[in-house]
Order: structure tokens, then sequence, then C-alpha cells
């Protein structure tokens, strides 16, 4: 046999061997791959990650939690030119190949036995990177590409092209946490797809590549050479024209960092509905792409974060200048390039910009921002108006304020040093403040914010700070006494007192004008906000019994003292804590929670929570107000071995009224509430509410909250407090139906300042507020519930008769023969005021 023929069979024979042992050994890898792999089916229902959006009542967008960056986008709505940038760059067999391109394997292979690199390019289809993306991790090894090669095998017989290429678009990683293309469309270009031009298609083609060195941001160059490339390769397969290729490499890089547009800046709000979220659904909260509609008024919110920020800096503006947070030592000739880098990491709040001071001279200074603008800031443009270089020196770090084009940006984005550049120096104040409003009858919040600036501190005081509310706490201990049969006429006395302990401990509570007025009726003292007398009322009723009592308010009972210093203000409580209150003294006397999360959608927006709060119902049962005096006493409504109320009086036949006669019947008849509404329980008497609610109008209109009388309206009403050393402002109070309380003071409970009383540092920004907040709000109206009666009261609390004019008070009805039983004060005598007693507490 020839050589030659014998060669030719040795070489058949050794190829049909190699062919079997490659058999085999695919074979072999397939059986041990195979049953591992996963099943692809599961990417017919593949839910990928999105983040959860947070919107106030009315849509609009407040926050976006969540990792990931996502917009599941349907390939029917991918512009085609997007598509074609893809597979030009990625696979341009894509719609050709059944899940492996073998011709760009051969290729693939061909480079590794003729290089000495270990990865080389192509190889991967798109199929291939959807199998890596969902199934396979990223290590690089011949194990985990057979794998990849049979996964993607597999998806070709499981799903279209299209679906593949939407699982694609939607699963790739583009940088700066934007997974898909939509997000990355909107996070480089702030554009829907549908709006990209086609050099910022081709852009966003090239990032998966290399999504965090080589995106348009952080490495505009390479991604311009990248992009260049995709839109060569755009018109070699024929899906551009060479005209639009040489337009679109001409176009300069310009992307820039676009965060989802906030319509509603509530950070404090976000922050709580973030954690509720997690508290009621897991941590998959932030993932599942839910949508949260808050309580939250938009128009109230910013009213509220506009009240706060003007209070504190009104404030602040009162006790001088202090405002250089840092110094640095400049090295000599440092310029502002370089100084600015001092700057990095320190935020801006609310429209405050930190700004480095690079020199002062003749009046002026010169500030350089952390963006390296910089600003010379005239004589006028001082804090307060004064001299800038009297205030100032180089090295110094401040804070500076647009004064002709603000523009809020407490994140502390370039957007608030864009526009015209005249600002003029400010400073943070040292006071901090929280406000809280809600809906007095369900509990809604409407508006809420923890702080001056949540960029400066993500504490929330509103819910987290524990501070003394000192007189503001007053109407929850009347409301008890009420409850032991006082009333608003009582007589108690405002003079000095002495209480000694068994160990010899002696206390002596004051006024906070050091006087002491002698008698006076409870309305009184509660307007003129009299220590002596609440400290007195404490003691007649009980420490025990005014624990327990006050505890339905909503408060918890080991909060509050055991002891009498309670009267006085003196337990730790939240300003959320005091709003829910005040909320029972506007609402007929029924305690609600306060809740914020109104309904949670899920990414196909359907409805999987929707909250159906606790309400008041004053006319539910029983309690129902009316104009004319009542003396319905029948039964009663018991609470916790209190008496809370009567119990509503069985209807009877009646003559048909006028028409006008008929609908104030109508306001006044028990009804039957609603199936679907939950009824909040009772915490007080609503006959006490009334009173308690008659009084704190009094407060606003001749007593310490009188600077509220600006309002105008005949319903507003509040009470304030301070506490020792003026450590807490406060001011709670209620208007057309909501409950507001604001909170001022110092996160380290040093002093606020001499003269910083409630209604000096906290009545102004709550009067701020609640000018936004009652606009358009009707006049709530205060009815006497059933079981009062309307009484004239001479100045020393006894009974009148009916035509002897006097005083207008509504007592309950079991409470006059009490007050017809009543001996007047005569051993009070003509000193009564200054005469101090002394009673033994144990």
């Amino acid at each position: 046999m020839p050589l030659l023929r014998r060669l030719l069979r040795w070489a058949l024979l050794a190829a049909a061997g190699l062919a079997v042992a490659c058999v085999i050994a695919l074979g072999t890898v397939y059986y041990l791959i195979a049953p591992e792999l996963p099943d692809v089916e599961t990417l017919h229902d593949v839910e990928m990650q999105e983040p959860m959006y947070v919107y106030a009542s009315d849509g609009r967008l407040m926050a976006v939690f969540g990792e990931i960056r996502r917009y599941p986008v349907e390939i029917a709505a991918v512009p085609e030119r997007l598509k074609q940038a893809f597979i030009a760059i990625e696979d341009n067999r894509f719609y050709e190949h059944r899940g492996v391109d073998y011709v760009g394997v051969g290729r693939a292979v061909w480079l590794l036995l003729t290089t000495d690199d270990e990865r080389v390019p192509g190889g991967s289809t798109i199929t291939q990177q959807v199998a890596r993306q969902f199934f396979l991790s990223t290590e690089y090894s011949y194990t985990r590409k057979f794998a990849e090669m049979m996964l993607a095998w597999r998806m070709e017989r499981e799903l279209s092209k299209d679906q593949i290429f939407e699982l694609y678009l939607n699963r790739s990683f583009f940088g700066n946490r934007a997974y898909g293309v939509t997000a990355a469309a909107e996070f480089y270009y702030g554009k829907d797809l549908a709006e990209l031009s086609l050099d910022e298609i081709a852009s966003l083609a090239g990032i998966p590549k290399f999504p965090s060195s080589g995106n348009p941001v952080s490495n505009p160059e390479r991604a311009r050479i990248r992009r260049d490339y995709i839109l060569q390769r755009m018109a070699e397969l024929g899906f551009i024209t060479d005209a639009e290729k040489s337009a679109a490499q001409r176009a300069p890089m310009h992307a820039t960092p676009h965060e989802p547009p906030i319509q509603l800046y509530a950070p404090y709000v976000a922050e709580m509905v973030r954690q509720e979220m997690i508290d009621r659904f897991g941590a998959e909260a932030m993932t599942k792409g839910y949508h949260v509609v808050t309580t939250i008024d938009a128009e109230m919110q910013r009213a509220a974060n506009q009240a706060v920020r003007d209070g504190l800096v009104t404030y602040d503006s009162r006790h001088g200048w202090h405002g250089v947070e840092q110094q640095f030592e400049l090295a000599e000739g440092e310029d502002a390039e370089t100084a600015k880098a001092h700057l990095r990491g320190i935020a801006t709040q609310t429209d405050m910009l930190p700004a480095l001071v690079l020199e002062t001279g003749d009046g002026t200074a010169t500030v350089v921002l952390r963006s390296g603008r910089v600003l010379t800031l005239g004589r006028d443009q001082g804090w307060n108006g004064r001299n800038p270089a009297s205030l100032v020196k180089r090295g110094d770090v401040v804070r500076v304020h647009r004064i002709d084009d603000e523009a809020e940006a407490d994140d502390g984005s370039a957007a608030a040093e864009e526009g015209t550049p005249r600002y003029a120096l400010t400073q943070l104040p040292r006071a901090q403040a929280a406000l809280v409003s809600m809906e007095a009858d369900t509990g809604a919040l409407r508006a809420l914010t923890g702080g001056f600036s949540f960029a400066g501190s993500k504490f929330n005081r509103a819910t987290q700070a524990t501070r003394q509310p000192g007189s503001s706490f007053k109407p929850f201990l009347y409301a008890a006494s009420f409850e032991r049969g006082f009333n608003p006429a009582s007589i108690v006395l405002d003079a000095p007192v002495v209480f000694r302990d068994r160990a010899g401990n002696t206390w002596r509570p004051q006024n906070d004008d050091a006087r002491f007025l002698g008698p006076m009726r409870l309305r009184e003292a509660l307007v003129r906000s009299r220590n002596l007398v609440s400290v007195r009322l404490l003691d007649a009723i009980g420490v025990d019994y005014a624990r327990k009592y006050i505890s339905h308010f909503g408060f918890e009972e080991d909060r509050l003292p055991p002891n009498l210093s309670m009267s006085l203000g003196t337990a730790s409580l939240t300003p959320l804590s005091i709003a829910r209150g005040y909320a029972a003294f506007a609402n007929g006397g029924f305690r609600v929670t306060p809740w914020l999360i109104k309904q949670v959608k899920d990414r196909d927006g359907a409805v999987i929570f929707e909250e159906n709060p606790l309400t008041a119902c004053p006319y539910c049962g029983g309690g129902g107000a009316r104009r004319q005096a009542a003396g319905n006493t029948n039964g009663g409504t018991v609470v916790g071995g209190f008496n809370l109320g009567p119990a509503a009086a069985p209807a009877e036949p009646a003559e048909p009224a006028e028409p006008a006669a008929a609908e104030q019947q109508a306001k006044a008849a028990p009804v039957e509430p609603p199936a679907d509404m939950k009824v909040a329980p009772r915490a007080i008497d609503g006959r006490i509410a009334y009173q308690l609610q008659s009084m704190l109008r009094d407060v606003v209109q001749r007593g310490t909250g009188t600077r509220a009388k600006v309002l105008g309206r005949e319903d507003v009403g509040g009470k304030t407090g301070s506490t020792n050393e003026h450590r807490d402002a406060w001011f709670s109070g209620l208007g057309g139906g909501l409950v507001t309380t604001v909170w001022v003071g110092r996160d380290n409970f040093e002093s606020l300042g001499r003269g910083e009383y409630g209604g000096k540092a906290a009545l102004p920004v709550w009067i701020d507020f609640m000018r936004v907040a009652l606009e358009d709000r009707p006049v709530a109206e205060n009815l006497p519930p059933d079981g009062m009666v309307e009484v004239g009261v001479a100045a020393n609390g006894s009974l009148l008769p009916a035509s002897g004019g006097g005083i207008t008070e509504w007592v309950k009805t079991e409470d006059l023969e009490r007050m017809q039983a009543y001996a007047e004060y005569d051993s009070y005598g003509p000193d009564a005021r200054q005469s101090e007693e002394t009673f033994d507490i144990f």
C-alpha cells in the first residue's frame, strides 16, 4: 500500500478517534453539568428588582429608595435605533443564531490558540450574557462557559428572541446603580428612551462592557472612543448612514448625573415610610417596586419646612454670630482649586452652602464653594448686614446663601450653586425644631419635619426626641381634674406652697413671673399658665389617679413622673405623642393613632395595602353635640374604670321642624357609623374635651398664645410650654380640624437663652405653618355635647341665678349639685396670695 494512502488512512482514523473522544468528552461534560443547571422556564416570570417610590397624598414624588435604579421596559417600547446599537456592538448575528454563535466561538478559539491572552473578546452572544446575568457567576472558566452555552440553547427553545433581548436590556448594569437601559437613560441624560439622540444611544450601548470605569460620567474620553466605534459598526451594518454617523461622532460628550425628579422635599417623612415598609413587608420592600402613597399634604409639608427654617434662623439672629464651623490652616499661595478639597464631605443644609474663606480685606471676604466657584462678599453681604471681614478670616469654613435667587438644595446638589451669584454670609442655627401636624379625627399625618436639615442630622426629633413639654402638658392634668369634679369655673389658690418629704427634702414650685395672684378660676389659671395652680390641682386629685387617667391620651403610664412635678410638664415625651394627645381635645375625646401610609401598590398597580384608620365619631352612639342645654345622664361609657360620658339618649318622637332646625337636629342625633369605619376608642369624656377646647381657645384670645390671633380664626386654640432654664419651647394647638405641635430646643439640652419661652421661640413657627395649613379649611365648631348645661358663674366660682349675669360656662350636669352647694372661699382672706402652705408628700 502506497505510503500516502496509509498516511491518509491513519489521519482519518485519528480524526475519527478525535471526534469520538470529543463527543465522549462533550457528553461527559453535558451529563455532569446539565443536571445542575437551573430551570430556564423561570425566566417567563422573572421579577426584576425595582426601587420603592414614596408619594405625597396628591401623587407628588417624595423619595425613591433602593440600591438599584431600575425601570423595566417592554421590548415594544424600545426605539429601533437603540436595539440596533446594542446588536451592533454585542451580537450582530443575534436574530440569526440559536443561542450560540459558532462563528464567534471559532474566532475566540483561534485567538486563544494564537495569542498569549487568557481572556479574549467574542464568543458570548446576548443570549449567553442573559444566562450569565441570571444564573451564573462571573468566574472565568471552561466549565462556566459550557454551562453558559447549554443554558443559551435551552433559553432559545423556551423564549423568543424579543423576550431574551428584553431581559438583557432590563438586567444589564450601566454603572452608578443604574440597572437596565431605562434607568441608564434617566441617570446619564435625564431622558426617556424615546427622547435619546443617536450619540446618546451609542454612548449607552457602550457602557455595559465597562460600567464603572468606562461610563460617560466617570471617564468621558474612554466612553467617547467606544461610542464612536459603535457608531462605526452601526454604519457598517447599514443601521445608520455615514452622514448620521459623522454627525453623531462630532457631538460632544455631555452626560451628567440626573437623580429622579423629587417633587416634594420631606426626608424625615420618607425615612419613616422606609422603616415602616420594612417592618410590614421585610427588606424586600426596597426591591419589589412598591409605590407608597402617604397622607402628607404637599402644600402643608412645604409650609412646615419653611416655617421651621425661618423660625430657627430668626431665633438664631437674636443670639449673635457664631458661624465659623471649622478652621483650616491654608498653605501660603493655596488657591481655590486646591482649597475647595477641604469642603469635601461638608453637606449643604437647606439653602446654606459650605464655603471656605480664602482672604479678607477692605470690608470684603473672598470665599470658594465646593464646586470651585469663587465669590467676593461685599460690605453689605455679611451676616445680618455686618461687614464680612470683621466676622471671618482665611481658612474659616462658613455658610453662604443666595439672596437674589434662592433655591432649596438640602441634598447638597450643585443645583443650589447655579444662577445669579449674589450671596451673603449666614450660619447654621444652634437650635433645632420639630413640627407635627395631623388630622384630629383620624390621626392622619399631614406634615412632619424632624429638624432644620436632614443632611445635617438624620435624627427625627418629631418622633425620637423625648423632651419635657412644660406647661403644654397642663391641659392633660386639667382634663383629669375635670373628671374628678372640678370644672373651668372651680377656684384654686395661686399662692406659695412648699412640699416636704419624710427625708426632710423640700420643694418650692414657682410661677414663671415669681408672682402669686391668689384665688382664681381654673379657666383663668390655664389662660395665664399658673404653675402653682397646677401643682395644687394635681395634689388635690392624686398623682396615681392623674397618671392613670392621662395615660388614656396614649402616653405610657411609666413615662409619667410619679410625683407632683408632673404638673409642670416634667415627663419626657415626643412632639408626636403630644400632638396625639391634643387630638382628643379637638375630636370630641377620642384616642386616635397617628399614621402615615395610606396605600401601597405593587409594580403592576394592584393595591396590596390600604389603611382604614381608627376614626373619632362624636355622633356615633352617644355624646352627640348640640346647641341647647341637656340634662341627659342615662348610663355612661366606662373605660379603664373611668366614666367617660353619657350614653346616647333614646330616640323620641318629635314634632316636624323647620328645615334649618331639622338640619341642626340631624347634626345632633346619634348615628350608626358606616360598616367599614373603625371607631376610635374613647380617651376622655366628650364633655371634658369640649371644656378644654374652649379653654385652649381662650389661651389664644387673651393668654400666653395671643400672637396666634393674627390668624383671625375663632377656632384656633393652644398652649405654650417652656421648661427650666429655657431648654425647651413648645406650642401645641388646634384649629380647622388639625392638631399641630412645634418644639424648639437644643440637642445638647443647653438653654435656648433668656426669654426664649414657647410663645417667642415656638409659637411663630406654629403660626407660619397654620397660616398655610388652615387656608380653605372651614372654621371648626365646638358644640356642647349631651349631658351639659349652661350656667352663670360668679367670679368666685359660685352659681348665679339665671338672670344674674356673670361668666357663662358649660358644665357637666352631674357637677351642678356640687356647684349649688359651693361655699365661698372667704377663708382665703386678703393675704391669701402671699401665705405659704406646707404639705407632706410621701
